[in-house]
């Protein structure tokens, strides 16, 4: 379900957090994890999901490595959802 998938993405994005990632990363993934919450946590329109999506496949477009492994796995995750829903809309 959409929603799920929505929630998994934030999950995804916030586990980066959580690790020892690099700075220029962690300063990406903490702007994709943001806009990821906010579509998570909202009810709006298909218009402003796809809009939303698009942002954080550019975000996550410009990371190339966390330095960290799981970090990394997490980010690859999250595009592959992303990917799936923007293929849906």
């Amino acid at each position: 379900m959409t929603d799920e998938r929505l929630q998994a993405l934030h999950e995804h994005l916030a586990e980066t957090g959580e690790r020892p990632v690099e700075r220029t990363a962690s300063r990406w993934l903490g702007e994709a994890e943001a806009v990821a919450a906010d579509i998570a946590e909202g009810d709006i329109s298909d218009d402003v999901l796809t809009e939303r999506l698009t942002t954080v496949d550019h975000i996550l477009s410009q990371v190339d490595t966390t330095a960290d492994a799981v970090a990394d796995d997490h980010v690859e995750a999250a595009r592959e959802i992303v990917d799936a829903l923007l293929e849906e809309q």
